[in-house]
């Protein structure tokens, strides 16, 4: 008959499928639904403030409306200048003039400032938020994704952001603001005339818009043949030894050659369509420009107009070419901010695949923790591989514990489930008495601390990097502790002790700051992954000292790649394949000749 417990985890392993998909599911669903929320949050973290948008509004209204003056001051000094006025009076005007013109630039100014300050104000808001939220994503999550694309998720995306929302105000705001204002003016001046020049603007809108896609694909197109004229570059000069060593200079060349001709014919082309269409545009508003002149000339000959009034008109004709160029080359910009805001939606909408518990209990505050693993299984969400099976360990508070196997094992794994970086997929994890999926995650992470041989240093201050940018911690303690692992000769040697920012710091210095940090948690249960390793004899027995002290009153878990290391820990497990083989106290598998360990001991050349 069929035990239960393997019963079960047949049934288990059977609907283990259909369970992953029914979860994929619900998660594209939660997603879906987070993406808005997410859209949501980016446009709170860039709202500016009632006061600074009020500042904002205010800039950019003098911003447009100041140079909608101009033209007529300068109809006006031509009116007033033919009437026969003094030279008194027109420099009066003239100075007016000036004065406008000076106020503009003025404004301009303001509100590119206003709207940089307020931009980079509201993006480095949702780059904090987005930073933090990454962050506080499981490992399962950033195993998916490269530190780079994170870093352009959290950075570049914000950046273009940020580029896009000056861009759109000074641009897009201004430049609609100012062709309205364009188009009242003319039609205040002339209906016939204003009808004219908004029918103008519509066809040349069309005639941009048209153009322009017309020209983003085969600038596009340049670019990327560029880009793989340069990756072809690097590849033959990285391989530079090998291809003259094979004589296949010949053939680097020719292929060097054909990315070249595929860049150049790219890039002439794109020369070719963005030249025409500038030079259709130039000749669309020019064309634009006389007609308006024309019909100016034609209405002032017959009394209508005067001729201060058609110069303004001209003047108003010119000021439509700036907005409607600003307007089309924001169009890209919009596309790139648009992808930029979905990412961060995307990014945003992510979400724990840990649960934070409904009512979560803080570990025992002191002292060395219990460890139970009971029947411990793990696999992978996107995938159907069992990466542990049956794992049961237990660990009275005090003990240590090695775990040897071959890499990819399984021994890192566990070490995972010890400190929830991952949860069980079957069975659970006790550490002092309690499931760490009930456990409040803030009290797992002071209580069990890992130290590794990949040490992360971060560029700030000797402090920040042992408390991890925490609350600070009492400096005298600090340097007891620095001295404790053997590098007060070190702190002594800094310019500003602990105040001094860290620079290029050798392996083993770095691998006793890490086992600084975890003397300053002070935890209780304490995951070493063969932390001397790769180091001088010098500084390896400092680090075995540090090692030595840190186990003392502690519970301990010691991933091994070299058993010399595991001659102070009470038990050991073999683990192969996702499953623990062998377990039990060391002394006794060392002294069974007949055990895998002792097997695997004399292999090493390791005394029992």
């Amino acid at each position: 008959m069929t035990p239960p417990t393997t019963a079960r985890r047949t049934v288990l392993r059977h609907l283990r499928p259909a369970l992953r998909s029914v979860r994929r599911s619900e998660s594209a669903a939660a997603r879906s639904a987070g993406r808005t929320t997410a859209r949501r949050t980016v446009l709170r973290h860039l709202r500016p403030g009632p006061r600074s948008a009020g500042a904002l509004a205010a800039a950019t209204a003098a911003m447009t409306a100041l140079p909608l003056v101009a033209p007529l001051i300068t109809g006006r000094f031509v009116d007033e200048a033919i009437g026969g006025a003094s030279t008194r009076h027109l420099t009066l005007i003239a100075l007016g003039y000036l004065a406008v013109a000076v106020s503009a630039q003025a404004a301009r100014v303001v509100t590119a400032w206003l709207a940089s300050r307020l931009a980079w104000d509201g993006t480095n808001r949702l780059r904090e938020r987005l930073a933090e939220h990454a962050l506080g994503l499981d490992m399962a999550y950033h195993g998916r994704h490269t530190p780079g694309e994170m870093i352009e998720r959290v950075d570049g995306d914000v950046v273009a952001l940020a580029d896009f929302v000056v861009a759109f105000l000074l641009d897009v705001v201004a430049g609609i603001l100012l062709l309205v204002g364009v188009l009242v003016v003319v039609f205040t001046v002339d209906p016939r005339l204003g009808g004219v020049l908004l029918a103008y603007c519509v066809l040349i809108g069309f005639g941009m818009a048209r153009a322009q896609r017309l020209a983003v694909p085969s600038a596009a197109r340049s670019r990327a043949e560029h880009a793989a004229l340069i990756g072809t570059l690097e590849e033959r000069l990285a391989g530079a030894e090998d291809i003259r060593a094979n004589g296949a200079g010949r053939h680097a060349v020719n292929r060097f050659h054909q990315a070249a001709a595929a860049w150049y014919h790219a890039d002439l082309r794109a020369g070719k369509i963005g030249s025409g269409l500038l030079a259709c545009t130039t000749v669309a508003f020019a064309t634009g420009t006389a007609i308006v002149l024309g019909l100016a000339a034609w209405t002032q000959a017959s009394g209508t107009l005067t001729v201060g009034t058609a110069v303004l008109l001209y003047q108003y004709t010119l000021m439509v070419r700036a907005p409607f160029e600003r307007l089309i080359d924001q169009l890209r910009q919009y596309q790139t901010a648009l992808a930029g805001v979905a990412r961060i939606g995307d990014l945003l909408a992510e979400r724990r695949t840990l649960p934070a518990p409904a009512f979560p209990r803080p570990l025992p505050a002191t002292g060395p923790l219990s460890l139970h693993l009971d029947g411990v299984g793990f696999a992978y969400a996107d995938d159907d591989e069992q990466v542990l099976s049956g794992i049961t360990l237990k660990l009275a508070p005090g003990e240590t514990l090695g775990l040897v196997g071959r890499t990819g094992s399984g021994k890192t794994t566990i070490a995972r489930m010890v400190l929830r970086l991952y949860d069980p997929t079957e069975g659970g994890v006790r550490v002092g008495g309690l499931d760490l999926r009930d456990a409040d995650p803030a009290s797992v992470r002071r209580r069990i601390c890992a130290v590794t041989q990949d040490v992360q240093l971060f560029a700030a201050s000797v402090r920040d990097n042992l408390t991890l940018f925490g609350p600070p911690a009492d400096d005298r303690r600090l340097r007891d502790i620095l001295t404790g692992v053997g590098l007060g000769g070190w702190l002594a040697g800094l310019p500003d002790g602990l105040d001094t920012e860290l620079g290029g710091v050798s392996a083993g210095e770095a691998q006793l700051l890490a086992f600084a940090r975890a003397f300053l948690t002070d935890p209780g249960l304490v995951v070493l992954d063969e932390a001397s390793s790769r180091l001088d004899p010098a500084t390896e027995r400092r680090v075995e000292r540090s090692v030595d002290r840190l186990l003392t009153g502690r519970t301990a878990v010691l991933i091994a790649h070299r058993l010399s290391s595991l001659s102070r820990v009470d038990t050991i497990a073999v683990v192969d394949h996702g499953r623990v083989v062998e377990y039990g106290r060391r002394e006794d598998l060392a002294a069974d000749p007949g055990s895998r360990f002792a097997r695997m001991l004399d292999m090493a050349g390791v005394r029992r």
